[in-house]
């Protein structure tokens, strides 16, 4: 074949019809995920209300989610590269939907942490495949790098406009239809993702592999189990046993991948300075974003006495922020460097976690909102461009494996962010004094959760009922500081690390022609 042949066959292929209209699709498919993951904040304290599940149930309520997709993302993403990209894209639309009734429809905090989990296997197939596909439908890199920039803008703004879309409806539904809205949204895709995306695999794929299949998600499930239950009730058998037994699974998971001969992931892509440096600041970008997202809603409305939608839409700026800063990553990292794009973004959100050790209960909204915006910008900057770095750095034919590093990072950092900032917080929180008089019986309900004092206060007289929810509000602020200090220390230090690590990184700028 001539070049020039070559080159108009490329250009064709550089202009495939309909490739915005795939995007409108994978990135509701993204938006409808990232909501699901924190659209619950609003609904915690209806669900206590409900289903009365005790501090440790609410916590996995809130994680397992999370926790789940991201020990099975590395699993999917090689399976979509496997069996293909839109089959398994649309088999878990559909999954994503039925499990979704039954989240709604839950009873008990058991089958709700059981619906959750279900929900995060579904949730698993859809995110890999969305950034996987974008790698194949955009060729052009410019045209990538903005793709990319919108698909990182709903992750982001989806985790942002969760609280809203919940607040809505909570104030007019019950706490379950924040579940059933993803029935819509899920036929949409399906009926136009059939026709609209086109079918991408890895022409040569191997085996999937169960034993690492297996290996991976034991492994995670087991460090973050243990990484939350130390910090909210200290080390136990049952605490050490989990993670040692992780690691020893994510140990033996490595060692497994660098044996075979079509590893679920190639190991050796972490051998690249600036893709392991990439994802370490796609996961602690999130980890901020969402650990702060999830407190400051319970803030707002538990301590501040907002209403579910005007905490929701306290919490839009961190939206905006993502959206803006996703759109104009691409640009920004051509301009000055990726290095000094993703460090920026990531010392924006370790300075407004720094902010956030001085509220207290009376703090106007502008402080609350300024914090907001800025860790929204700082993730829509780091989080797109590191997503872009590790899209770039593989194989068209890897694509899954490589979206699905960068999912993980994206998905154990909101896992993380909301346990490791959500234990410091209930370690502080669970420490306040009862005040004198109030039974044993409320009080220890109080201990569990701040959902739980407000709802503790209810049968108790007024001066007692004030008195407790005024102690447990107090100690709720008093974790949400130290954690938001925390955070800020880590985040800061990892500004630093991702200056070093990304030395030198560049993103593509225009096709190459073989």
């Amino acid at each position: 074949m001539s070049s020039l042949e070559q080159h108009a066959e490329t250009s064709e292929e550089l202009r495939r019809p309909g490739r915005w209209i795939a995007l409108a699709v994978l990135v509701l498919a993204v938006l409808l995920v990232a909501v699901d993951a924190t659209v619950l904040g609003l609904a915690t304290p209806f669900l206590t209300e409900d289903l009365k599940p005790s501090g440790t149930q609410l916590l996995w309520i809130g994680d397992v989610y999370s926790f789940v997709i991201a020990g099975l993302l590395v699993s999917m993403g090689s399976l979509g590269d496997r069996v293909g990209r839109k089959k398994l894209l649309l088999s878990g639309a559909v999954a994503f939907g039925g499990v979704s009734v039954l989240n709604a429809y839950a009873s008990t905090p058991e089958m709700m942490i059981l619906a959750r989990a279900l929900l995060g296997v579904a949730g698993a197939t859809l995110m890999p495949s969305t950034l996987a596909l974008i790698r194949n439908l955009f060729h052009d890199p410019r045209e990538r790098s903005l793709a990319i920039g919108i698909w990182g803008a709903m992750a982001s703004a989806g985790a942002a406009v969760g609280p809203v879309v919940g607040g809505f409806l909570l104030e007019h539904f019950w706490w379950g239809s924040v579940f059933l809205i993803n029935l819509p949204v899920m036929a949409v895709l399906v009926v136009v993702g059939v026709k609209m995306i086109p079918e991408s695999k890895n022409p040569v794929p191997g085996p999937w592999d169960l034993g690492s299949v297996a290996l991976s998600l034991v492994g995670m499930i087991g460090v973050v189990y243990a990484v939350k239950e130390l910090a909210a009730h200290g080390t136990s058998w049952a605490v050490a046993v989990a993670g040692l037994g992780g690691l020893a699974a994510l140990r033996w998971f490595v060692r497994r991948q660098l044996t075979l001969p079509a590893p679920l992931l190639d190991m050796r892509l972490f051998h690249h300075r600036g893709f392991s440096g990439a994802v370490l600041a796609d996961l602690l970008a999130i980890l901020g974003l969402s650990g702060l997202v999830f407190f400051l809603s319970q803030f707002l409305q538990l301590v501040q006495g907002r209403g579910p939608l005007e905490a929701g839409l306290a919490e839009l700026p961190a939206a905006i922020g993502a959206v803006t800063a996703g759109l104009l990553a691409g640009v920004a990292a051509r301009r000055c460097s990726v290095r000094s794009v993703v460090s920026g973004g990531l010392g924006a959100i370790g300075l407004a976690l720094a902010v956030v050790t001085l509220i207290h209960k009376e703090t106007a909204y502008p402080l609350i909102g300024a914090v907001m915006l800025v860790v929204g910008v700082g993730a829509g900057f780091a989080f797109t461009v590191t997503s872009d770095v590790i899209l770039s750095s593989v194989p068209k034919e890897q694509a899954g494996s490589a979206a699905a590093v960068s999912e993980t990072a994206y998905e154990l950092g909101a896992a993380l962010g909301i346990a490791l900032l959500g234990s410091i917080v209930t370690g502080v929180y669970q420490g306040f004094a009862t005040p004198q008089g109030v039974p044993s019986a409320n009080a220890a309900a109080a201990h569990e959760s701040l959902g739980g004092a407000v709802e503790a206060a209810h049968g108790l007289p007024a001066q007692q009922a004030s008195a407790l929810v005024s102690a447990a509000q107090e100690s709720f602020v008093d974790g949400l500081r130290l954690a938001a200090g925390v955070g800020a220390a880590v985040l800061l230090a990892t500004a630093v690390t991702a200056w070093f690590l990304l030395r030198g990184q560049k993103l593509e700028e225009g096709i190459v022609h073989q």
